[in-house]
């Protein structure tokens, strides 16, 4: 690998030693002076019959990409890796990569680009998060998954429950035992325990053996504190069961018993009062403050097989147990229900449409809304059950017999909330139907593109993980974009009054937004493409238009570099105008730099006032 390696460091150091010649004069000229479109036309003379350097394929690239021709840039950068790869090649193309949505491909140039220039700043950047990849969040994926490492592959382990103290517990048949459930043939469940660390690594479990019984023990629910548990428990251990004569069976059901632990031990176990000979009473949850306690069950009154269910507590008296109703059962089975801080009840069932077998669902209590599949993350064709989440580690647990064991999955909540859009007429202030909404990441990418409806309206889910902006377009209007800050779970509202097109040509000047560039740099940013966009409908409307662009700067700098910087930035923007069909005679740039500030300020200029000096105007010389 590092003999690799080398070789690249190599190749980076000679393509940059040997790539001009005489060929490329004209072209490089062009180049260097940003007339990039004719820059274009002249390296292109250069790759007649497939032949092509890779000068002149980064060449090329560079160009289109200083145009914001993606597309092309994208071409030229993957071949010019194909003829003489360099570092600094993979982390362009990695980059026109991730404007063009491809960001599993991106991430594999940026992989090699780090190995290469590790001490980069651009690769630690990377290095620190290299899968994360903002998108819109699919309303059917509300959690990432990953493995746990306590799972017995051989082995049941589900049920699992954090507490806040850390304390991850858990049911299983891994306990090595003659004795087995005629019903599944392997051993009886019992209650284990798992130290959860800081890294989050479990540590190797453990029986909670003042707990286990010969028969069935768990699942378990535990209070906030700690301090209280309900576990579910076989009758047969506690001698309550039916006996059948002819067949000579002891028929027992489940129950729910409660345990307090004292002096680290858990003790004082107590029968709950709910619990019969005549049906199961099992899977308890216990409300975060104590009070409520929802279980499963098949007793009388259900809407099927087995329903969920809620008893009232308080202290040592309970109530008369609560259907949960049609938002919650079904006609099918309903069970391993979680009652979560905010209200929300996850539970499984096979009574509703799903991926197959068992599926998890969640239903607002707080709101009294019907239930909602978890999605294809948590749910697959198998069956996915036993969901619980831990408020205080904001993470989840579950099970599914996915891989063809029970087994314990880590669910990581995605943030995300909602953001709505509002379209109105500036001037008149009616809504506006059918205008275009695109909404991009922090780094300008396009995540997703939606119209409004009859009354203006549209709404995204997004990651709290990251920024967004909200562009809006609509014929005959003045196209914006409007920043969205993320948000940890409340609803953004960003109203949007778009301006009609003919309000930013004057007399003088078109108008535009801003034309930002990046720091130090004077390629077009699709921020820029967009705006000046406008000004290309704009020009072909009125084809007697000439327009003399003059960029200034803020006042930070010397005079001299300012200037250079400005004009740089207006032939880029020239250059763009005529890559997207300007007439170049119609065009013409001046550099002003920092000697025609719109605010004086010197030498104290807040950074607001430095944003007003970072301008382009678009002078009408001809109209």
């Amino acid at each position: 690998m590092k003999n690799i390696i080398s070789l690249f460091c190599l190749l980076l150091v000679t393509s940059i030693s040997i790539g001009q010649n005489k060929k490329t004069e004209k072209a490089d000229k062009l180049y260097n002076s940003y007339q990039y479109v004719d820059a274009i036309e002249e390296y292109l003379k250069l790759t007649t019959d497939n032949e092509v350097s890779a000068y002149v394929s980064v060449q090329l690239a560079d160009s289109y990409y200083n145009i914001y021709n993606i597309e092309e840039a994208s071409k030229w950068y993957k071949t010019a890796l194909e003829k003489q790869p360099s570092a600094e090649t993979y982390y362009k193309y990695a980059q026109v990569l991730k404007s063009q949505g491809k960001y599993k491909l991106a991430n594999e140039q940026m992989d090699v680009f780090a190995k290469l220039m590790p001490e980069d700043e651009r690769a630690k950047a990377y290095l620190k998060n290299p899968n994360y990849i903002p998108q819109l969040v699919e309303k059917d994926k509300l959690f990432n998954v990953e493995e746990t490492t306590i799972n017995d592959d051989k082995q049941s382990d589900f049920g699992a429950v954090l507490s806040n103290d850390n304390i991850l517990y858990f049911v299983s048949t891994r306990k090595s035992s003659k004795k087995q459930d005629s019903w599944t043939k392997q051993s009886y469940l019992d209650i284990y325990k798992s130290i959860r660390n800081d890294d989050g690594t479990l540590s190797t479990p453990e029986e909670v053996a003042e707990l286990n019984t010969q028969y069935h023990d768990g699942p378990l629910t535990i209070s906030k504190d700690g301090k209280t548990m309900y576990f579910s428990r076989d009758g047969h251990s506690m001698g309550t069961y039916k006996k059948i004569k002819n067949n000579k069976v002891k028929l027992a059901q489940q129950g729910i018993y409660k345990a307090t632990l004292i002096d680290g031990k858990w003790d004082k176990i107590t029968a709950l009062p709910i619990n019969s000979n005549d049906y199961t009473v099992s899977h308890p949850s216990l409300s975060p403050d104590g009070k409520t306690l929802y279980f499963a069950s098949n007793m009388p009154g259900g809407h099927g097989d087995t329903d969920i269910w809620k008893i009232s507590i308080n202290g040592s008296t309970y109530g008369n147990p609560v259907n949960m109703g049609e938002n919650v059962n079904t006609s099918g089975k309903e069970g391993f229900p979680f009652i979560a801080e905010d209200d929300i009840l996850y539970f499984a069932s096979s009574g509703r449409q799903g991926f197959g077998g068992f599926d998890i669902f969640k239903c607002d209590l707080k709101n009294d809304t019907k239930a909602e599949n978890l999605g294809n993350a948590i749910n697959t064709k198998s069956d996915d059950f036993s969901f619980s989440v831990n408020a205080k580690n904001k993470i989840g647990y579950f099970s599914s017999n996915r891989s063809g064991a029970d087994n314990i999955y880590l669910a990581i909540p995605i943030c995300q909330f909602e953001t709505y859009v509002i379209v109105k007429d500036k001037v008149t202030n009616t809504v506006l139907k059918n205008a275009e909404i695109t909404i991009s990441d922090s780094q300008n990418r396009e995540i997703a593109t939606q119209k409004s409806d009859k009354n203006g309206k549209t709404d995204f889910n997004v990651s709290c993980e990251d920024s967004y902006s909200i562009s809006v377009s609509k014929k005959g209007y003045n196209d914006i974009i409007i920043p969205v800050t993320p948000s940890e779970g409340n609803d953004v509202t960003i109203n949007v009054d778009l301006e009609p097109i003919n309000e930013i040509i004057t007399e003088r000047e078109v108008k535009l937004n801003n034309i930002y560039f990046e720091f130090n740099k004077s390629n077009i940013t699709q921020q820029g493409a967009l705006e000046l966009d406008k000004l290309v409908k704009i020009m072909k409307d009125y084809p007697d238009m000439n327009i003399l662009v003059r960029s200034h700067t803020d006042t930070k700098g010397s005079a001299d570099y300012n200037k250079k910087l400005s004009e740089r930035r207006a032939k880029s923007t020239v250059q763009y105008l005529i890559s997207k069909g300007v007439d170049k005679s119609r065009l013409s740039s001046e550099g002003v730099g920092s000697k025609e500030p719109l605010v004086k300020c010197t030498p104290n200029c807040t950074d607001s006032e430095d944003a007003q000096n970072r301008r382009s105007e678009f002078l009408i010389k001809k109209n």
